[in-house]
């Protein structure tokens, strides 16, 4: 891989990285949400539906964030009794032919299916069936196509990677 890939792949992670630090925020907020409700509930006898629906709503936030960032790090499930057993060279095979064959379809797929989705709830101004609930669903939704969006950044930083160990030049020097 040339050396402009290579930083091009970093620069990436990079992005994702930052932005997966910046989300991760989230979780904090998701835990005192949730004491608040439970306090709400169970102490003070008052429930809150608008709280209860912004805890699943950073609960997807944060959920479709960190799909992102496993991916980018290459974190991500896999069956390792069997990627465990092969080669590096074997293993960035299995990653070129399930990154062109599953993975991009996938995306390009949800992407393509998921703005109408968005832009339906935008100009409708989707808001919560619950009396009491969230009103801009559309932000919410919004995260869908832009998480995979992400992901389809990390996918490509990954893919560089790939065609890195296949088909970059030996180290020159081992152990380095």
């Amino acid at each position: 891989m040339s050396p402009e890939a290579s930083r091009f792949a970093g620069r990436i992670e990079t992005v994702i990285d930052r932005i997966a630090g910046l989300v991760s925020w989230i979780w904090i907020v998701l835990i005192a949400l949730i004491v608040l409700t439970v306090f709400l509930r169970y102490v003070l006898g008052a429930s809150r539906i608008e709280l209860e629906e912004l805890e699943w709503h950073l609960y997807a936030i944060g959920f479709l964030t960190g799909i992102v960032a496993c991916a980018s790090r290459d974190r991500h499930v896999r069956v390792d009794v069997f990627r465990e057993r092969m080669t590096p060279r074997n293993r960035a095979w299995i990653d070129l032919y399930g990154i062109l064959l599953l993975q991009l379809p996938f995306l390009t797929v949800v992407i393509w299916s998921a703005w109408p989705f968005v832009a339906d709830s935008f100009s409708t101004a989707e808001r919560s069936a619950a009396a009491g609930g969230l009103s801009q669903r559309w932000i919410l939704k919004a995260f869908l196509p832009l998480s995979m969006s992400l992901l389809g950044l990390a996918t490509v930083a990954r893919l560089l990677r790939t065609f890195e160990t296949l088909f970059g030049a030996d180290d020159p020097e081992p152990g380095s």
